[in-house]
């Protein structure tokens, strides 16, 4: 069976957060460890106001995680995560394997900034009056 290494993004709604923020990592980090997964890096990433209301809520916290998981195994959290009271919205990206370790050095605060686009790559536009 293929295991992945995925980012997982979940929009937590904000209010439960705030007042249990323990508690609410812990049920996160829960439902990946239901499903089999190896949570490599986790962290809080943004509290925002939302554009439009989401399940009732106009503020919501982007929570950040990068996990292993059987791939089959997918659907299985996607399906826990819609029926999660806490979790608003999610979102579960593959990541390439040059990616892995910039990207759960950087959650873990520990990886130097990695972009592959630089302003030199941009042409030049010619502004007009």
């Amino acid at each position: 069976m293929a295991v992945n290494t995925y980012e997982g993004m979940f929009l937590l709604d904000s209010n439960k957060y705030a007042a249990n923020h323990e508690g609410t990592i812990a049920e996160i980090l829960g439902l990946l460890e239901r499903v089999g997964a190896t949570v490599l890096a986790q962290r809080p990433w943004q509290d925002t106001k939302l554009t439009y209301p989401i399940k009732g809520q106009r503020k919501g916290l982007y929570f950040l995680t990068y996990f292993t998981l059987e791939t089959q195994q997918l659907t299985e959290l996607s399906r826990l995560c819609k029926l999660n009271e806490t979790i608003l919205r999610s979102m579960m990206l593959k990541l390439d394997p040059a990616l892995i370790q910039p990207m759960v050095n950087m959650a873990l605060g520990q990886g130097d900034i990695v972009t592959l686009f630089h302003d030199s790559d941009m042409p030049m536009l010619a502004l007009s009056k």
